[in-house]
Order: C-alpha cells, then sequence, then structure tokens
C-alpha cells in the first residue's frame, strides 16, 4: 500500500509541477499550433520540455498506482498534490505562503499518513462489468439534476435582471468538474479490475480512454466556472467533490471496502478528512485571511510581509516575489490537471 501512495505523490508531483513548468515556458512562445515553427519553438524550449516529461511520467505513474491499490485511497492522496505544488512554488518560484498555507500542507500530509495507515487493510475490488453502465447513468442522473437546478437560477437571475455570475453557478459548475475529475480516476482503476478479474484486454485501453474524455469534459466544466465566477469557490467545490467521488464510487461500483479494524478504519476515515480541509485551507487562504479578527489578521499579514522583505533582501539573482500564495490546481484526476494563475485562483 505505501508503495502505491508513493507513486500516487510523485504521480500528481509531476503532474502539477510539470503543468506549473509548462505554464511557465510558455510565456516567451507563440500559442501552439502544428507549425513546424512553433513545434521546434515549444521543443527547444527546456523548461517547457522538462515540464512536458514531468506530465507524461506522472500520468503513468498514476496509472501504475491505481493499477495496484483501491481507488478510495489513491484518489484522496492525489488530492494532496497541492501541498506538494505549495511547497515547490514557495521554493523555486519564490512566492510567499502565509500561516493557512503551511496549516493546510501539515493536514494533508498528516492526512495521507493516515490513509496509508488505515489503507492496509481493504480488500481487492471485485466487480461485474454491469456495474459500468449503472455507474454512467448515475452520473448521468446527477448531471441532469444539477443542470436542471442552473438553467431555474438563470431563469430567476434573468428575470431579476442580476447580471453578475452568483455563488449558485460556481458551486454548479465546480461540483460537476470535481464530479468527472473523480470519475477519470474509477474509471481507469475498473480497466485494470476486469483485466485482474480475466475479462478482455481490450477493456483497459477502453477505459482509460472513457477516463480521458471525462478528463477533459471536467475541463472545459470547470473552465466555464472560472471564466465567470470566483475560483475560490470553483476549485474548492471541484477538489471536494473529485475526493469524494472516488471515495464513493469505488466503494459503491468497484466494491471496495472499508477495513475491518476499528483501527484501521478510524485512522482511514480521519486521514480522508484530514486532506479534504488541508486542501480547502490551501485553496482558501487568501479568502480565510482576509476575513480573520483584525488583530489575528495583522499578526499573520506582518509575519508575511517579514517573510517577504527576507527573501527580497536575501536573493541575489533579483528575482521578483509574488505577494500571492501559490497558483490554486486541481489535481482530482488521473491525466488531467487544471492551473489557474497566482492571481486567479486567490480570488
Amino acid at each position: 500500500m505505501w508503495e502505491s501512495i508513493c507513486l500516487t505523490l510523485a504521480a500528481t508531483a509531476g503532474n502539477n509541477i510539470g503543468k506549473v513548468l509548462q505554464k511557465k515556458g510558455t510565456v516567451i512562445l507563440p500559442p501552439l499550433s502544428f507549425k513546424l515553427k512553433v513545434i521546434r519553438a515549444y521543443a527547444f524550449n527546456k523548461t517547457w520540455i522538462v515540464g512536458f516529461l514531468m506530465d507524461i511520467i506522472g500520468a503513468l505513474l498514476m496509472l501504475k498506482a491505481l493499477s495496484q491499490a483501491p481507488v478510495s485511497v489513491i484518489q484522496p492522496v492525489s488530492g494532496s498534490g497541492l501541498a506538494i505544488l505549495s511547497i515547490f512554488s514557495h521554493f523555486y518560484l519564490k512566492e510567499i505562503m502565509n500561516p493557512i498555507d503551511w496549516m493546510g500542507i501539515a493536514m494533508a500530509g498528516i492526512g495521507t499518513i493516515g490513509v496509508g495507515t488505515g489503507g492496509e487493510e481493504q480488500k481487492a475490488s471485485s466487480i461485474s462489468i454491469f456495474h459500468l453502465p449503472w455507474l454512467a447513468f448515475s452520473v448521468a442522473i446527477l448531471f441532469v439534476l444539477l443542470n436542471g437546478w442552473l438553467r431555474i437560477y438563470r431563469r430567476q437571475r434573468k428575470v431579476q435582471e442580476m447580471m453578475q455570475s452568483e455563488v449558485v453557478e460556481e458551486i454548479i459548475y465546480g461540483l460537476e468538474s470535481g464530479i468527472l475529475f473523480g470519475m477519470a480516476s474509477v474509471i481507469s482503476k475498473m480497466g485494470f479490475v476486469f483485466l485482474e478479474q480475466g475479462f478482455s484486454k481490450i477493456l483497459v485501453p477502453i477505459c482509460i480512454s472513457i477516463s480521458i474524455c471525462c478528463s477533459a469534459t471536467g475541463f472545459i466544466y470547470q473552465t466555464r466556472g472560472l471564466k465567470d465566477g470566483r475560483a475560490i469557490v470553483v476549485s474548492t467545490c471541484a477538489a471536494v467533490a473529485s475526493i469524494l467521488t472516488g471515495v464513493l464510487a469505488g466503494m459503491l461500483a468497484l466494491g471496495e471496502q472499508l477495513p475491518s479494524a476499528p483501527d484501521a478504519r478510524l485512522s482511514l476515515l480521519f486521514g480522508w478528512l484530514l486532506i479534504i480541509i488541508g486542501v480547502i485551507l490551501l485553496v482558501s487562504s487568501t479568502w480565510l485571511v482576509r476575513h480573520l479578527p483584525r488583530p489575528l489578521r495583522h499578526y499573520v499579514q506582518s509575519g508575511v510581509e517579514r517573510n517577504f522583505g527576507f527573501k527580497h533582501s536575501g536573493s541575489r539573482s533579483g528575482t521578483r516575489v509574488r505577494d500571492s500564495s501559490p497558483s490554486a490546481v486541481i489535481q482530482a484526476s488521473t491525466l488531467h490537471h487544471l492551473i489557474t494563475s497566482p492571481a486567479k485562483a486567490k480570488a
């Protein structure tokens, strides 16, 4: 189990950091196209190439982890990728983190240990091929309900002549994208379970292809939510929904069970809770700091400013230190992660 958890952490680190490096490399590159000149520019950009390779290796490691461990363990642990990205952004991108960020990192790390300890006693999955249509039907019904809610709300908003996006739309888009990201991992795992049970090997690439489609569709929904809505609401809902979807779908569709030992069960549940809280803190840390009581807010901000001044004076390269938290990353899918700019992610 611990080997699979280490693979998951390495995979999500590769995905998240890889996409940050790709984004950093594209700053001086033209928009990607099939023109030979553009392709050569990307191919000779070291930062972009390193990020691309890390992203691909991370995706392969995630598939390896899913082939060895229950998705109800792998999916929550992948949520700790935001903590890894935050540490990377702090030391490599010189982004300043506040105490709430560090608290979120600590909780995600402790939660990962709890999941690893409790997940060791989980039994192997055993499913039927007929579970896939039922799973698809359940997700479709859920999306019909969410989209129906969205249409009703938009109609009411139009009648009231409200032009700006409201929190209901942000929540719905976040939930829909998170569900799709979580389903991507579940469907990938389903392919490996079918292979273990003696089904045709062709089911593995089929399930992985469906997983990629789920990730791409989730990306579209999340982009819609981020276009007019607040990134903090969309990102938080997507992160929590992806973890819960992976856990619930893994148990209901893949036959995964909680550990039989009370201590292991408690450790696993407590680990899930800590990871979810840690992810929420990392996504919303700047917003939370702004809403702290004035004395406490002043203390936190003064500490950040001292850290800012120390890093600024100690930097010999003249690197511009950002006064923001690391980019928000939705790391809930097997093969696709969304990265927003630091300013937008903490809006």
